[in-house]
């Protein structure tokens, strides 16, 4: 049997972006002809997209590190490094994606567009960039930016309109077996399914909804216990839940108490999960061997106010009336829902003066590097003035100017940092 997995820890690192080039025009009977060092090229990203061919996160088991290329250096005769290559990982559509460290929602990935979970580092400039009127042979450049690094959880929520519940062996995969065209393993014991399985149900011209068979549920599974723990995740999508009942009384169980079971460790779970619209199907009525005790579960589902219907499972009956009451439902309910995004970018907290790395390349020009002003640089706009003023306020507040004073700059010298060069002012 396939093993099932859906949760996953992965580590993802984008790619550094490459260097930048020293390096001077040479040509003969081309005197003096200027620096002419190339940018390197940016590196790739870590993008993720979905893929329907996929239905676990089995991929993930065993790789758990992703790399993406580094962008190559730059050149002389200002030929810019190649950029490198993006690596797409494919992951099954419903997977949620979260912060390893918070455990906040970064993306679901249900739709179809790709999503870029860490972002390239930037190529560093060529030492053509650097060249002014008063420093007209630079013989430095920059570095490239490293590549984001993430640690996330990937967790999957599989993507059915209608979840199958109830305990095991209540016939929720011989259901789903006679109503859509899956094929689950069935046999007459507990915990025959260990994985979900989906099906799409045809209800009639133009209508069609995805049916999900959750492993059975037992008693202390919103605590971990049994299989339920690992499964209810997945009928936290569904839009409809039908809860199967074995009403046949063959295994001395009582309908009603595990009726009361199951409802309880949807509450326990999810709140919200319990008070999602439910149809009860009494299954198995063909076989009753208590009827005393099918009468008493029909009063107690008939004061819950929820609709019964009475099927069996193996020989089809009631299942025709059931699928059309499924659909009756979900036309007026509101879509699968999708998990919004709660990850919000840490700020780019100064850190410590040591660990900012301030060198003189040459006279007049001071180069700050560390890994906040890294983070500080992804984030800011430095087109809006209110960004500008941030990024200024952030320099200050982080001791670069106080740092770069006790080292001697003076007003009027270039600062430059990464990829950006301005005027100091004090």
């Amino acid at each position: 049997m396939p093993m099932f997995v859906d949760q996953a820890a992965i580590t993802v690192i984008a790619g550094k972006g490459g260097n930048g080039a020293v390096a001077f025009h040479r040509e003969k009977y081309v005197a003096a002809g200027g620096p002419d060092g190339g940018d390197g090229g940016r590196g790739g990203s870590i993008i993720l997209q979905t893929d329907d061919s996929m239905s676990t996160l089995m991929d993930f088991r065993y790789k758990r590190k992703y790399s993406a290329q580094p962008g190559a250096d730059g050149q002389g005769g200002l030929r810019s490094g190649k950029d490198g290559a993006d690596l797409v990982i494919r992951v099954p559509r419903g997977t949620l994606v979260r912060d390893k460290e918070t455990g906040a929602v970064i993306v679901d990935m249900s739709g179809s567009e790709p999503f870029v979970l860490a972002k390239g580092g930037r190529g560093g400039w060529g030492n053509k960039h650097f060249a002014t009127p008063t420093r007209q042979a630079p013989r430095f450049a920059k570095p490239g930016m490293a590549g984001q690094r993430r640690e996330v959880l990937l967790e999957l929520k599989l993507l059915a309109d209608v979840g199958l519940v109830g305990f095991p062996n209540v016939g929720k995969s011989t259901l789903l077996s006679m109503v859509s065209k899956a094929h689950p393993k069935i046999a007459d014991y507990h915990f025959t399914t260990l994985y979900p399985n989906l099906g799409v149900v045809w209800a009639g011209e133009g209508m069609s909804f995805v049916l999900a068979d959750i492993p059975g549920i037992i008693e202390g599974a919103a605590e971990g216990a049994g299989l339920g723990h690992d499964f209810l995740r997945h009928i936290e999508r569904c839009r409809l839940l039908i809860h199967v009942v074995d009403v046949s009384g063959r295994e001395g169980r009582d309908p009603v108490e595990d009726f009361k079971a199951i409802r309880e460790e949807l509450r326990q779970y999810s709140a919200d999960l319990a008070g999602r619209p439910e149809i009860v199907a009494a299954n198995k009525c063909d076989i009753v061997q208590d009827e005393g005790s099918l009468e008493r579960f029909k009063a107690y589902i008939e004061e819950q106010g929820l609709p019964l219907f009475m099927i069996s499972a193996a020989t089809g009956q009631g299942l025709r009336e059931l699928v059309k009451a499924a659909a009756g439902e979900l036309a007026h309910l509101p879509p699968i829902p999708v998990f919004e995004a709660e990850y919000v970018e840490p700020e780019a907290a100064p850190g410590t003066v040591e660990e900012l790395k301030i060198f003189q390349p040459e006279k007049g020009l001071w180069s700050v590097e560390g890994p906040w002003l890294e983070r500080l640089l992804e984030r800011v706009n430095l087109s809006d003035i209110e960004g500008r003023m941030y990024f200024e306020r952030s320099l200050r507040q982080g001791g670069v100017y106080d740092r770069l004073e006790e080292l001697g700059i003076r007003e009027g010298d270039t600062v430059s940092i990464y990829d950006l060069e301005f005027e100091y002012r004090r």
